[in-house]
């Protein structure tokens, strides 16, 4: 699920040098991640996310955990506070951006599909902007992220995109 998760932030960060978003340079926005299991079960996520071209993504969880997902290319770190820990790890999959630009298609004005290691995402645009990316994973859960609150081009200071874990941490390194 983890690796799902950052195979989207690529897919969303890859949108953004697509055609329509060829300007944009930067990227944040508050988010509402909802997953539904098959047996309809949801579970909802609330934070913000931070994007810059240069391939820095920031999540930022803040309901109903406190987490931080910091990833740099192939590699991410999981900050969990309330558990004290952090999961230092490099990603199995690394995002092929060429692959998904050439895979994504439009289907009309505001939504593209795009095909990547088996798993279908449905791209929602509005105003030219990404509105929400859905799609079904590999255990059959419904995945959509909706952005509001989205500002682009603004400067966004790379020191936001590091992380020094305190001293009483527990270091996980997978």
């Amino acid at each position: 699920m983890f690796y799902r998760f950052i195979f989207i932030l690529g897919l969303f960060f890859s949108f953004l040098n697509a055609n329509i978003f060829t300007d944009i340079k930067s990227f944040k926005a508050q988010f509402i991640q909802t997953i539904t299991n098959s047996s309809s079960s949801n579970i909802e996520y609330k934070g913000e996310v931070f994007i810059k071209s240069n391939g820095k993504i920031l999540w930022k969880y803040k309901t109903p955990v406190i987490k931080n997902v910091y990833i740099n290319q192939n590699f991410a770190i999981v900050d969990e506070p309330e558990l004290e820990q952090a999961i230092f790890t490099s990603l199995e999959r690394e995002i092929n951006i060429i692959k998904l630009l050439n895979n994504a298609k439009k289907i009309d004005e505001n939504n593209y599909k795009a095909k990547v290691y088996n798993i279908e995402y449905n791209i929602f645009v509005k105003n030219n902007q990404i509105s929400s990316i859905s799609y079904s994973d590999e255990l059959e859960n419904k995945v959509l992220i909706s952005f509001f609150d989205i500002q682009q081009n603004i400067v966004i200071d790379d020191m936001i995109f590091k992380f020094a874990a305190p001293d009483y941490y527990d270091i996980i390194r997978k």
